[in-house]
């Protein structure tokens, strides 16, 4: 769901430190951070609550998170208390990652992301062959994707599309808010719970 423009939002994005503009930090991300903790990846981070409270909750992961539309960034900027040296953002839409990264990420979130739920919209979804493809060129080692919806379309296409490039499960969890598994809720997952709603959730695993 695409909010409305957040008024001044070019100030908060051209006066924000953690905000990543330049192409060239490509394999150059330690560098940035530096230090050499591993990097996890947010594909979507909405209004920031998840990539926020993980990176002040794991301070020796380093954090991006990456968000396609200027004004829900800068809504998330603007709520953020304080910056945090293990997290950056990144303006941009995922077909682009290849251009901001190269294989330097460990973990790739994606939570609640539009699920395109037409068939002709299929190739469209970040779990889709397409977007598998592109996370190939960015990870480091061993390819990791944690993934959360209320969706159960899009849960079911993951499954089958995961499976049929390789990826392994470690859990596979139709009821998240009522499992053992630690988790930093989203504030999309938040109104979800409240309501009543099921997440579900995933660990797929590859190795190169």
């Amino acid at each position: 769901m695409r909010l409305r423009n957040l008024k001044d939002k070019e100030v908060f994005l051209d006066n924000c430190t953690y905000l990543i503009k330049n192409q060239d930090i490509k394999g150059n991300w330690s560098k940035e951070f530096n230090n050499d903790k591993p990097i996890h990846l947010e594909i979507g981070m909405g209004k920031g609550d998840f990539i926020y409270n993980m990176a002040k909750r794991y301070p020796d992961i380093n954090f991006i998170g990456i968000e396609k539309y200027t004004g829900v960034i800068a809504r998330a900027i603007k709520k953020y208390p304080e910056k945090l040296d293990n997290l950056r953002i990144i303006n941009m839409d995922a077909l682009d990652l290849s251009l901001y990264l190269a294989k330097e990420i460990e973990v790739i979130y994606l939570n609640f992301s539009d699920p395109w739920p037409k068939k002709r919209q299929a190739k469209r979804r970040l779990t889709s062959e397409v977007f598998l493809k592109i996370y190939d060129e960015i990870f480091k080692n061993e390819k990791k994707i944690i993934m959360k919806t209320d969706n159960l379309g899009l849960f079911a296409s993951s499954l089958v599309s995961l499976s049929n490039y390789g990826y392994k499960f470690l859990d596979v969890n139709l009821d998240l808010a009522n499992s053992m598994i630690p988790n930093v809720v989203t504030e999309y997952e938040e109104k979800f719970v409240r309501e009543g709603v099921k997440i579900n959730y995933l660990v797929a695993v590859k190795n190169r």
